[in-house]
């Protein structure tokens, strides 16, 4: 028995690697891909090009303007004296934000009013209008309570500042919420299950083109033994992958990783399962290489948008959240997430590792089951 593994497994990775072409795309395009959406992928809003506009003119409201610029999130392109310029300006997409300071700014903070400043922002981007704004509401914020501090120095006599709540918030495991750090531990689950889908739905059918399958139903190799020489040699190959990328995620990108990765290629050993096991699913059903390729990533685009990869899963109507379950990517995105950036381990993650253990079992029994030794 193992020799007859061993033979396939020799065949296999010859077949994998004597094409210079099939060479990059297992082991040069996933480190591509990861630098690509390493530095593509960024959900953190920077230099937001931004106008003002100024009636006031006086210190008071030229200080809070230069606190927009100097926070690092805001750009000021464009200070405009007209409000046509600043429907012409959102219009045509140069700026984002504009900030209008009315008369009075200076006499209502100076006579201890509520001073009122317009944000305008261009709603068509919604995710950066909302950061946008949460930026705007910080700045305020801050400038509205150094001026009362302040107000109070100035005072002759005492004067009790109103009741308000402290809110001092700290962010864990990702302190500075890079998105990076969120992101690149999930080009791992990306990586392995297009490799492995790709490279084992492609598997028999290729036998089947060149006329090769018929050599194998006559030798004594066992549907089971079949299997596995099949599948191992993609399991090796998603493993190096995952560590090409784990060392350019954390080398390059710098992005912590503070569980145990012993735990992290265990899980990943048992995603394989589920891949591999699907993977030839598709192949024992396919014809053609074309076909099981097309299969392959009508399994696949669906299963990342339903991982909460980009897209939180608890965001999407309740229907949509029962299909998640049955998702793989899912549990194993999951996993990685949490050794990377919580680094808890075997005993919060054992839910997500049953999951996949019992789905891999039952993809790969599937894909045995059907593997049959005839025409």
């Amino acid at each position: 028995m193992f020799d007859r593994i061993r033979q396939m497994l020799i065949k296999e990775f010859i077949q994998v690697f004597r094409d210079p072409r099939m060479r990059a795309v297992v082991l040069v395009l996933p480190c591509i891909e990861l630098v690509v959406i390493g530095y593509a992928v960024n959900m953190d809003i920077r230099d937001i090009r931004t106008a003002v506009y100024d009636l006031d003119n006086t210190p008071a409201s030229r200080d809070l303007l230069a606190r927009f610029s100097a926070s690092g999130y805001f750009d000021v392109v464009a200070r405009v004296d007209d409000d046509r310029q600043v429907q012409d300006l959102i219009d045509r997409g140069d700026v984002q934000v504009v900030v209008r300071i009315d008369h009075g700014l200076a006499g209502d903070l100076e006579a201890g009013r509520t001073a009122a400043v317009q944000v305008l922002c261009d709603g068509s981007d919604s995710n950066t209008a909302a950061i946008a704004m949460s930026y705007v509401s910080r700045i305020a914020g801050d400038y509205s309570r150094q001026m009362l501090a302040r107000r109070i120095e100035r005072s002759r006599g005492p004067v009790d500042p109103p009741a308000r709540v402290d809110l001092r918030s700290r962010a864990w495991f990702n302190e500075n919420l890079e998105s990076r750090n969120y992101f690149v531990p999930g080009v791992i689950v990306i990586v392995v299950s297009l490799v492995s889908l790709l490279l084992t739905s492609m598997a028999v059918v290729r036998e089947k083109e060149i006329g090769t399958i018929e050599q194998i139903m006559v030798t004594p190799i066992t549907p089971v033994e079949f299997i596995l020489g099949k599948t191992l040699p993609f399991v090796v190959i998603s493993l190096v992958d995952v560590t090409l990328i784990l060392l350019i995620g954390v080398f390059w990108f710098e992005v912590p990783i503070r569980g145990s990765l012993v735990l992290l290629y265990f899980s990943t050993g048992l995603y394989l399962l589920t891949m591999l096991g699907v993977g030839l699913f598709i192949s024992t059903i396919s014809q053609t290489q074309q076909q099981a390729m097309m299969s392959t990533f009508l399994f696949f685009f669906p299963a990342m948008l339903l991982s909460g990869f980009s897209f939180p899963i608890a965001n999407m109507p309740q229907v949509i959240q029962w299909f998640t379950y049955l998702n793989p990517v899912a549990y194993f995105l999951v996993v990685v997430r949490t050794i990377f950036l919580k680094g808890i381990g075997l005993s919060y993650l054992w839910p997500q590792l049953l999951v996949l253990a019992a789905m891999g079992i039952a993809t790969l029994g599937l894909a045995v089951r059907r593997f049959h030794k005839t025409l």
